[in-house]
């Protein structure tokens, strides 16, 4: 919650908000990379091109998702 005064973060919290970036930033890269060739696959068929990067778009929104849900979890636990 932005409006909450924020508590000092240990040492082991900053390091695991900082580990998780970096999972779900790869997780990020990695689907990426498969759209990426999924869509040179479907060269010429808009409609399908279209839907990959809704689809991306979506893991995107997603995974964002996961990833402050997992991070406030940390901020939230007392150091």
């Amino acid at each position: 919650n932005k409006t909450a005064p924020a508590h000092k973060l240990t040492d082991e919290q900053r390091k695991e908000l900082a580990e998780l970036d970096s999972q779900y930033a790869a997780k990020i890269a990695e689907r990426e990379i498969a759209l990426k060739t999924e869509l040179g696959r479907t060269a010429g068929d808009f409609a399908k091109q279209q839907t990959l990067r809704e689809q991306m778009a979506a893991e995107r929104r997603k995974l964002q998702a996961e990833l402050e849900e997992k991070k406030e979890r940390v901020r939230s636990r007392e150091g």
